[in-house]
């Protein structure tokens, strides 16, 4: 059942929907398959949506993330935050997704707490975290808080290096792309995506470019898209130059993405989008941050499909 343009309806109202369940953010990312919305109504309103994503693949349909989409999963009006509801109304919107999936994966947003009902039903949950900056208090308590070489290195990179916004879209990509190379790595997001995606933002007024360069000789070193919602801002993706890695030009954008943050925006939660990987997760702790958990949950139905998956795993 399409219930996209009802979702749209209730986006509008919800007062604390995440950047990531806008439908004109999912409008931008999702491509290669479409998506649509389970929605639950009490009393001829709208209180809980779970909005999807799918694709078709040899003859599957199934549910995943779209690119640059960090979390997803359903969302419930503040009043219907409460166990006696959420058990009634996640079993409600489980009901309603499409019938013949072959599989099912979604990171659910942080206000998804509860995901017994998904557990009654045959989904399996892992606990993925993310590192999250709390800004209360002075820019010099959260600068203070800061890992002592993180801060020389910012110290150091403003002495060397301009931090910019005014540089071009594309300038971005191919850091990002450089950073995958390095990896020995494809990128998987195509201009033309963050084209679309950039532009969704910026009609939204939702996102910023950060680029940090060399005054003298005009070199970029790093650049970083940073995107937001009415309660948090999410470092979304950075690239770099790697010969000049050492700049601390990547240590630099963050902490002025931070600040932009606190004292242009007046939110008060930085998520640096964290990473499982160990020397990733590091870093996001050498800047203060505290660890926030979400689950990644899913079903397999489909035999085939989990055969399918071991063998290119």
């Amino acid at each position: 059942m399409h219930q996209r343009n009802q979702y749209q309806s209730f986006a509008a109202e919800a007062p604390d929907l995440p950047l990531f369940l806008q439908p004109w953010y999912l409008d931008a990312v999702c491509e290669g398959g479409a998506w649509d919305a389970a929605l639950v109504q009490k009393n001829g309103r709208t209180v809980a949506a779970l909005p999807y994503f799918w694709k078709q693949k040899l003859g599957w349909r199934y549910v995943t993330m779209p690119q640059l989409c960090k979390q997803m999963g359903p969302y419930l009006l503040p009043e219907y935050r409460e166990l006696k509801w959420e058990m009634r109304l996640y079993e409600e919107l489980i009901a309603q997704l499409p019938r013949g999936l072959a599989a099912f994966e979604q990171n659910f947003n942080y206000q998804v707490s509860n995901w017994l009902p998904f557990y009654w039903k045959g989904f399996k949950q892992t606990t993925l975290y993310s590192y999250v900056l709390p800004l209360e208090g002075s820019e010099e308590l959260i600068f203070k808080n800061i890992e002592k070489n993180y801060r020389q290195k910012i110290r150091t990179a403003e002495t060397r290096l301009v931090v910019q916004h005014d540089l071009p879209l594309s300038e971005l990509h191919r850091l990002v792309g450089l950073s995958f190379e390095r990896q020995g790595l494809e990128s998987p997001i195509s201009f033309a995506f963050l084209q679309k995606l950039y532009a969704a933002l910026l009609g939204h007024q939702a996102g910023k470019l950060f680029f940090a360069s060399d005054p003298e000789t005009g070199q970029l070193h790093s650049a970083a898209l940073l995107v937001w919602d009415r309660s948090s801002a999410y470092y979304l993706m950075s690239g770099d130059n790697p010969a000049l890695r050492a700049s601390g030009a990547a240590v630099l954008l963050k902490w002025a993405a931070i600040r932009y943050v606190k004292n242009v925006l007046g939110l008060p939660l930085f998520d640096f989008e964290g990473s499982m990987m160990r020397g990733v997760e590091q870093g996001r702790r050498d800047f203060g941050a505290q660890q926030r958990p979400y689950f990644r949950v899913r079903h397999e139905w489909s035999s085939l499909w989990k055969w399918g998956k071991l063998l290119r795993q």
